[in-house]
């Protein structure tokens, strides 16, 4: 395959960022890599855009490469996206991803806004990995890498990619039923779907989908039908399940919870679009699960959606929903509509399901995710007297990751600044920092070179 890495660092070829691409390259050498410099060498670009033109028009797979700058891309790379626009350049049916570092402060957007841009090239868009900085240092964080581009060339083989979240793009077109069939697991996939409609309503389109859902599924599928439930009332922000873990209703909802939703292989939820949110019957179903919120049982879980309406119409939603499973530490295996090609959706919604299930596929926490979590440790640790059961789970699962813990790091940081205010470093010439900091990532790399 063509791949052309479009390196948006200003650091160039000694970007932190595009040391994961190297280390993939090493991984993965029977593609063929092209790298373009635009952070570095925008200027040039600019003048002559005929090399870029040639690189892209050739490529296979474009995998846009960047550290997230104050919320965004860099602008030297948002300048050559410019300037792909400015020139016309035909990329209609390419795929393209995206992998960025940072400290996860806002990637989000950063990534949304890489995503729209593809969409409105009609490129076919794959979710990219965001990743710390540091992350490649780490075994699972090469781990990560590593299964984000066996998932991303995955996905490239099937033919499938993201649902266009600009109304200015295509539909995702169709795929055959029998793709399914390939990535079925030796033990069925079992998925609890948790849905709100009215069975009584002839003119309901949701269970249509439920069964276009079940009739792909390679596995059983069990309905719960939220209208069905006899929840005995909302959440009254008691903490008694804070306590010791049960709710002070008695209506066996907890319970239920664990036998009927935490115990399935993945969780999608089934709703009609009302009043910009999911409805007051989710809204009270999330409320009652009051500390799933900061203790996630269903961590690790893939999660899944089929909306009846328009989700990319109500953009404070779409953010609720990502974010609803990121900080649940949830791989979200898609948003299935019925706004544009809802049994194309629904089909890759199944794949992407079955594909998480049989890998344990998950990816690396974003803005929502690493924002959330922090939020929740240092909110636990100071109320762990109250909050006895989240105060448990979270030394259990490592949570309590304060960084006055990380001594090492805050010294060498003392000495890095020594060093870099030293009048007689100066005078020499100073100290190559760039240098120092890519000497580990490249021990990586040459390791992986070695394996592959």
């Amino acid at each position: 395959m063509e791949i052309v890495v479009i390196n948006g660092s200003p650091a160039g070829e000694n970007s932190i960022t595009l040391q994961t691409v190297e280390y993939l390259k090493a991984l993965f050498p029977q593609h063929t890599y092209t790298t373009l410099h635009v952070g570095r060498q925008i200027r040039s670009i600019e003048r002559d855009f005929s090399q870029a033109r040639a690189a892209l028009e050739g490529a296979e797979l474009i995998l846009f490469c960047y550290p997230v700058y104050t919320f965004l891309v860099p602008s030297q790379m948002h300048r050559f996206l410019e300037l792909i626009k400015e020139h016309h350049v035909d990329l209609a049916g390419t795929y393209a991803s995206q992998i960025s570092t940072s400290k996860h402060f806002y990637d989000t957007t950063a990534h949304r806004f890489v995503q729209d841009f593809c969409a409105d090239l009609k490129l076919r868009y794959v979710r990219g990995l965001s990743a710390d900085m540091e992350d490649l240092l780490t075994e699972e964080g090469q781990t990560e890498a590593k299964e984000y581009f066996r998932y991303l060339l995955w996905n490239i083989r099937r033919g499938l990619s993201e649902p266009p979240s600009c109304r200015s793009s295509a539909p995702l077109p169709g795929v055959p039923a029998r793709d399914v069939k390939e990535t079925t697991l030796s033990q069925k996939l079992h998925v609890a779907l948790v849905a709100d409609y009215d069975p009584e309503d002839p003119d309901a389109l949701l269970p249509g989908m439920i069964r276009r859902f079940k009739k792909r599924l390679p596995g059983s599928m069990e309905l719960i039908n939220l209208r069905e439930y006899p929840f005995k009332g909302g959440c009254l922000g008691c903490f008694h399940c804070a306590l010791d873990g049960t709710c002070i209703y008695k209506d066996g909802f907890d319970e239920f919870l664990r036998k009927h939703v935490n115990h399935a292989d993945a969780v999608v939820y089934a709703f009609t679009i009302k009043d910009h949110s999911m409805g007051s019957r989710f809204k009270l179903y999330d409320d009652r699960q009051f500390c799933n919120g900061h203790r996630t049982v269903t961590m690790g879980k893939p999660v899944g959606y089929l909306v009846d309406g328009d989700p990319d119409a109500e953009e404070n939603l779409r953010t609720l929903m990502e974010a609803r499973a990121e900080v649940g530490g949830n791989f979200l295996a898609g948003i299935a509509s019925n706004r544009n090609n809802p049994d194309a959706e629904i089909d890759q919604l199944v794949r992407r399901l079955v594909y998480a299930v049989r890998n344990h596929y998950t990816e690396p926490k974003n803005f929502y995710g690493v924002g959330g979590l922090k939020i929740f440790r240092d909110l636990i640790f100071e109320m762990q007297g109250l909050m006895k059961e989240d105060h448990r789970f979270y030394k259990e699962h490592g949570f309590y990751d304060f960084p006055q813990k990380k001594r090492g790091k805050i010294a060498a940081m003392y000495l890095v600044s020594a060093l870099m205010n030293n009048q007689k470093l100066k005078e020499r010439g100073g100290v190559d920092f760039t240098e120092g900091m890519l000497k580990p990532y490249r021990a990586v790399i040459k390791k992986a070179m070695r394996r592959g």
